[in-house]
């Protein structure tokens, strides 16, 4: 015990086990043995002498101070050492292996022979109390006859888990179960292959038939060798090879001017080589209905082009459903089709417009005016001078308001409030400061000035 109320710094040598003894007091150190140990902590550090070793035989620093070297009274280590200043070993956290999951489709458990103690006493299983048993109760608990005692209850493993391990979205995946999705997509692509291989086949059977036609037809005209060649010619754009089926419908005609040679200033519109494409306008600032060619994005979303491409979702989608159409194979069916669909769908809205409007009201709410009404603005163009006088456009009616204008009464010129006397306010035709005063005219600002030099 000695031991422990005793602060051990790092200049003290290792002491031997016949050298202590339990039982032995704390010795107060003499003179001398502070100055030995104020020299061979010196020493150490200078490099004279070895450096302490702690209890793992790895050197201790002696450069580290005094107040992290030496070990607190009640930690009782026995020479120099450093370990209280690392993580314990009990204060690690011990988490799950990755290998450790909660157990599936687990339907046998052991079934006792004979009744334990805090068992469920209606069943018999261990995991649940009579409370919780989900068993009709018995006529005579399991409990006292030690008969047909139910299977235990599974209980699932605690995991403990890191923060990642508890987001681990793979956590409890059997790789095994991946081999049926591999062997899946086998049998599919081998499908394919022997699809794709009659389909050659066919092709080749066909093309041996059309040969040996055309020999016999050998003694034709000369109009029908020029449309056989028209037929084998490809469109200007296109580049079709036979043996590896590509069509490449990207490439320029070659009188054509190149889309990087539009503008040649490096800033502006993108122009991307692998797919030769300049989505943007080349000529910026400019009209793009004025220039020979304002980018791909406006041809592709002008014209008709919206009105193919929401055609083409209409027919996707009415495939989906069950509906066999094809936007190219039957256009005119596709546009009848769209068109029902959408006056179902305007007569479907309405009437669940009107329905909502019977049940609730509020029909006079939709009725509302036109936005010029509503916002006092409208498209037609004016110009004005700096004067204001106007110069090209029609003039801009007066806004009304909803007091009667020019209306003076009570033979008044002007209105109440356009003369000020003294803090008060008055008629300026009379100088009268009377509101409702009937008007006197001249003679009523002689009176308004003889009062005030009064």
């Amino acid at each position: 015990m000695s031991l422990m109320n005793k602060n051990i710094v790092v200049s003290e040598v290792l002491k031997t086990k016949s050298e202590i003894n339990e039982d032995d007091e704390p010795k107060k150190k003499s003179r001398e043995d502070w100055r030995k140990a104020k020299e061979l902590e010196e020493a150490r550090k200078a490099g004279t002498a070895p450096a302490a070793v702690d209890e793992e035989g790895r050197d201790i620093n002696p450069h580290i101070p005094q107040y992290i070297s030496s070990t607190p009274w009640y930690y009782g280590s026995k020479g120099p050492t450093l370990k209280h200043q690392r993580i314990q070993d009990d204060t690690i956290p011990k988490f799950s292996g990755l290998n450790e999951w909660y157990k599936r489709g687990i339907t046998e458990t052991p079934v006792s022979g004979k009744y334990r103690k805090g068992a469920c006493e209606n069943c018999g299983a261990m995991g649940h109390n009579k409370k919780d048993c989900l068993e009709r109760p018995r006529k005579i608990a399991a409990k006292y006859i030690n008969k047909q005692l139910a299977a235990d209850d599974f209980v699932q493993p605690t995991l403990v888990q890191t923060y990642d391990g508890k987001r681990d979205r793979w956590a409890g995946y059997d790789p095994s179960q991946h081999k049926a999705i591999v062997e899946q997509y086998q049998r599919i692509e081998e499908a394919k292959r022997t699809l794709k291989a009659e389909k050659l086949n066919k092709s080749v059977a066909d093309n041996e038939k059309e040969g040996e036609e055309e020999e016999e037809e050998e003694g034709g005209d000369d109009e029908e060798d020029e449309d056989k060649y028209v037929d084998n010619f490809d469109m200007p754009g296109t580049k079709v090879d036979s043996k590896q089926r590509i069509t490449v419908r990207n490439l320029r005609i070659r009188e054509d001017t190149a889309k990087y040679l539009r503008n040649l200033d490096p800033n502006s519109a993108f122009y991307d080589p692998k797919t030769r494409s300049m989505r943007d306008n080349p000529h910026k600032g400019k009209d793009p209905e004025e220039v020979d060619y304002a980018g791909e994005n406006f041809v592709r979303f002008t014209g008709d082009t919206q009105k193919h491409a929401t055609a083409q979702l209409f027919a996707w989608e009415a495939y989906e459903k069950g509906v066999d159409v094809h936007l190219l194979a039957e256009p005119t069916k596709l546009e009848l089709l769209k068109r029902e669909y959408e006056e179902k769908k305007e007569e479907f809205k309405h009437k669940v417009q009107e329905k909502v409007l019977d049940k609730y009201g509020g029909e006079e709410h939709l009725k509302v005016p036109p936005k010029e009404l509503l916002f006092a603005q409208t498209e037609e163009y004016r110009e004005y001078t700096r004067s204001g006088k106007l110069v090209h456009g029609e003039e801009k009616l007066p806004v009304k308001s909803r007091y009667e204008e020019d209306v003076y009464p009570l033979n008044h010129k002007s209105i109440w409030g356009s003369y000020w006397e003294n803090g008060q306010w008055g008629y300026k035709c009379c100088r009268s400061l009377i509101r409702n005063s009937y008007c006197i005219g001249e003679a009523g600002k002689t009176l308004a000035s003889t009062s005030s030099s009064m």
